[in-house]
């Protein structure tokens, strides 16, 4: 099942927006109703929903849906450095194998919506796209640009590319296709049972020009504890996290938690029960992140980190930070002088 509250940073958007300039749709306006400004876009480190996305989507789609191919020249604009270390895991894969193998099991780092499917055959392999559980409005445009945006990686990858054989598209043909020759090497076959692109198999196992195992692997570890970070953030257990660190001078209890999120306290305790945590696990959790980030970020005592976090006394705090990381808070902060958390 598709996440839709799953975070992403926001290169897709960034990608949308210029899109939308090139055609004379300011950023405001590309961005309304969203909760996104230009400057959030253009910050490396803020990330959106896939909703967030959505909603740019459909703004783009309002002014500029009657243009033939816009998806499809979405997608050729998502150029794998965007990816991060999606991207360079693909990059450095040994073959067009692995590289699929590697898209397909870190997808959620890709800026796909819904599910994309291998199907190797003995003379043509595909890769479809489903969007069973996209909205239908925004279907064809989100089909072209992952289309699209699998060919664009493909030259990326291949100095001469790896030419599309046959591409497919669930939705009606536009009156003209021309954009669409021009992309994809190929008329497609529109009013399709599938959306999809297929390419000989051959490729498959051509070496790659710039693979390297280690630089492959490492990159795999990222996108692991990516989407860990990710996932955690979502559900249940993340809607607690985002309450907690809200308020980190007042950390509220369970059952105001519970209320904040229109639920008896007994519910609450079940949901996170089903996600494997508890809320005491988490606020232990965003204790010691916040006490982390006082104590290599500001000039506070062990004292004033105490109060800060609930503690009764700094004893009790101390006790809790030695059982977190090992040691006392005060020779955590000469362990690590300013030192910048992970997010």
């Amino acid at each position: 099942m598709f996440d839709w509250d799953l975070v992403r940073n926001t290169s897709s958007v960034h990608v949308l927006m210029q899109l939308a300039a090139d055609r004379g749709m300011p950023p405001e306006q590309l961005l309304a109703g969203t909760a996104l400004t230009e400057r959030t876009v253009l910050d490396p480190d803020a990330e959106v929903t896939a909703r967030q996305e959505v909603a740019v989507v459909r703004n783009l789609l309002a002014r500029f849906g009657d243009e033939p191919g816009l998806g499809a020249e979405a997608g050729r604009r998502y150029h794998i450095s965007l990816y991060g270390s999606w991207g360079l895991a693909l990059l450095s894969s040994g073959s067009l194998r692995q590289v699929i193998d590697v898209a397909l099991r870190y997808l959620d780092l890709a800026f796909v919506f819904g599910q994309l499917i291998f199907e190797e055959g003995a003379e043509e392999s595909r890769l479809i796209f489903d969007g069973s559980e996209v909205p239908l409005d925004v279907r064809p445009f989100l089909a072209e640009r992952i289309v699209s945006g699998i060919q664009t990686i493909g030259r990326e990858l291949y100095a001469a590319g790896v030419p599309a054989t046959r591409v497919t598209f669930m939705h009606a043909a536009p009156s003209d296709t021309a954009h669409y020759r021009e992309i994809f090497g190929v008329e497609p076959d529109f009013d399709a049972a599938e959306d999809a692109i297929a390419f000989a198999s051959v490729f498959l196992d051509f070496p790659l020009p710039q693979a390297d195992e280690w630089t492959r692997s490492t990159c795999e570890r990222l996108c692991r504890e990516l989407l860990e970070r990710r996932h955690a953030r979502t559900g249940t257990a993340g809607l607690v996290r985002d309450r907690l660190a809200r308020t980190p001078g007042a950390l509220p209890d369970q059952a105001t938690v519970a209320a904040d999120l229109f639920m008896s306290p007994r519910t609450l305790a079940r949901r996170l029960r089903e996600e494997g945590t508890s809320f005491r696990a988490l606020l232990d959790e965003v204790r010691r992140l916040l006490a982390e980030e006082l104590l290599v970020q500001t000039g506070l005592s062990s004292e004033q980190v105490a109060v800060r976090l609930g503690y009764a006394d700094a004893a009790t705090f101390i006790r809790a930070f030695r059982r977190w990381t090992g040691c006392a808070p005060r020779e955590y902060r000469h362990r690590y002088p300013g030192r910048t958390l992970r997010k």
